[in-house]
């Protein structure tokens, strides 16, 4: 069966383009970013404003991202139910209203609780986009069309470090999170009047909890989805210290100013967007597991040379902490749009629910990692560059062994 026709059964649906697909996918993938990395150059400030102790600083990202994780696991399966579109809007605008009321927060509490209706609304773009993929294509061309949009996503990380770093130089951190709103409520007019639904087969038994917890087994069961999940949340969670621990080091231990932060967070960026574009060259050329096993010389590289800074009494970080973390981003412009892609493959008729479990494993780890940091981070350089490595490391393994191994059981049943 062709991947844009719509299932057996099923009343046709009005297929998006290719080109409307990729912008579409991009803004609602570029909505993590937006959230994130537009309000870290203003962290510090913030921690300093609303007298707060940096494992509270910490805790505004990591309840977000628990929030976050959690989500997920009601929205998949409501997406599978409901349809993709419903389920965007409602999202879209929880997000919005979570960020006006963060940027109007007086204590720390009341920011926290705003960031965690921010993670709630944010996992409803998140898992509807990657549903999306498998709804229109199969996972091989779905692979390259996750690593064009996450190209986009790339220009869009790009730019909210600068951004944020001057939105918070001029107008301060509220300025931040109001930005964010207004980003989510753009987003919302544009899924309201150009995005079809995309779901030709709604599930009216995705929300009921027997059904939803076998399908839930099932997919746990599933080699590939286990492999592909874990490749994505290791990948991730290097990337999720560089985004909420590089702050404090980078501007509290090395003297970045916000706007070098900023600079240096879009360098960080520009790497990633670089590895997707060779990423869509290797799926072509070698597949999802080809792929990833290329970009894991990358993230190698880059775990030896952060080990190395861990060791040195005094490191630049333009000069030899960047170099590593650009290797790192390299790889992960390559793990990240396969990883995803691949854990939703095997369900076509599961999509959200593969892809909020995938989600949610990638959000604990998270959610983990930025309470472990919030203990570390004191630490300085050291813990941030071994933190990165030890994920690093984990991304290599996966991709060596067992995301190998799982896709030769696929080629050879």
């Amino acid at each position: 069966m062709n991947a844009s026709e719509p299932l057996a059964g099923s009343p046709p649906l009005q297929r998006p383009g290719p080109r409307l697909a990729a912008v579409t996918l991009s803004l609602l993938l570029g909505l993590q970013p937006i959230v994130t990395d537009l309000y870290l150059p203003a962290l510090p400030r913030l921690t300093l404003e609303l007298g707060a102790s940096l494992t509270q600083a910490q805790l505004t990202m990591a309840a977000l991202l628990l929030a976050f994780g959690l989500a997920q696991l009601a929205w998949g399966p409501l997406a599978d139910r409901l349809g993709r579109r419903p389920v965007l809007l409602a999202g879209l605008a929880l997000n919005a209203a979570a960020s006006f009321g963060g940027a109007w927060a007086q204590d720390i509490t009341s920011l926290i609780g705003w960031r965690v209706a921010q993670g709630i609304g944010l996992a409803a773009a998140v898992v509807c986009a990657r549903a999306v993929v498998r709804d229109l294509y199969e996972p091989q061309i779905g692979g390259q069309v996750m690593a064009r949009a996450l190209t986009g996503l790339g220009f869009i990380a790009l730019a909210c470090p600068l951004g944020g770093g001057a939105l918070a130089t001029a107008f301060g951190w509220r300025a931040s999170l109001a930005m964010v709103g207004v980003c989510a409520s753009a987003l919302w007019l544009f899924i309201a009047w150009r995005w079809p639904e995309t779901v030709a087969h709604r599930n009216p038994q995705a929300t009921r909890l027997r059904p939803m917890l076998r399908t839930w087994a099932r997919i746990l069961r599933h080699p590939r989805f286990r492999a592909w999940a874990l490749l994505v949340a290791c990948t991730y969670g290097g990337l999720f210290v560089i985004l909420a621990g590089s702050s404090f080091v980078f501007m509290g231990v090395l003297g970045a100013s916000p706007v070098q932060y900023g600079a240096a967070l879009a360098s960080c960026s520009l790497a990633y967007i670089l590895g997707t574009l060779v990423c869509r060259r290797w799926i072509a050329r070698h597949g999802l597991a080809g792929a990833v096993r290329r970009g894991a010389v990358f993230t190698g590289l880059g775990v030896l040379g952060l080990v190395i800074c861990a060791a040195l009494p005094r490191v630049s970080l333009w000069t030899q902490l960047l170099p590593c973390l650009w290797l790192y981003m390299l790889g992960h412009g390559s793990h990240q749009p396969c990883g995803q892609t691949g854990a939703v493959g095997p369900f076509p008729r599961e999509a959200g629910a593969a892809s909020a479990l995938a989600g949610f494993v990638l959000a604990m780890v998270a959610f983990v990692t930025g309470l472990w940091l919030g203990r570390v981070l004191g630490h300085g350089l050291p813990a941030l560059a071994l933190t990165i490595a030890a994920f690093g490391a984990l991304t290599v393994l996966l991709a060596c062994t067992w995301v190998a191994s799982a896709e030769a059981e696929l080629s050879n049943p």
